[in-house]
């Protein structure tokens, strides 16, 4: 229980600092390109998971056309 509750504290003393950031012109722009950094990499990461699904019929695809005109030499 005193676990839980060291948690809890240290996660409102975390998030007042986060409020604290918020609050502050100076901070903002780094949020800001904290913001645009977290979705980047995630347009990144999805598109990577979506190319992942095409890349095996792809290499099979270039593997026949190689095959097929290695045999009509």
């Amino acid at each position: 229980m005193k676990a839980i509750v060291a948690l809890q504290n240290k996660m409102n003393r975390i998030q007042a600092k986060a409020f604290e950031c918020l609050k502050k012109k100076e901070g903002q722009n780094t949020i800001e390109y904290v913001l645009m950094l977290v979705v980047v990499v995630g347009v990144a990461g999805l598109a990577g998971v979506l190319i992942k699904k095409f890349m095996p019929d792809l290499f099979d695809q270039v593997k026949a056309k190689i095959t097929g005109s290695m045999s009509e030499m």
